[in-house]
């Protein structure tokens, strides 16, 4: 069974960029990044998708 992709490269990107690692990624590649970066990347992606989802349902209410 392959490995599923959760998250785009652009998002990796977008979201190392926004917490302030991305230096570290363009040096040394997504293996150098530290665990606790790593961490904090699944958290912000969570807390985007729970935000989007959010505004959907208040969209979807509205109609």
């Amino acid at each position: 069974m392959a490995k599923q992709k959760i998250m785009s490269y652009r998002l990796k990107e977008e979201i190392a960029k926004e917490l302030g690692f991305y230096d570290v990624v363009e040096r040394e590649g997504w293996g150098g990044i530290r665990a606790r970066d790593a961490g904090n990347m699944v958290k912000y992606a969570v807390e985007m998708g729970q935000k989007q989802l959010a505004s959907q349902s208040m969209q979807n209410t509205q109609k």
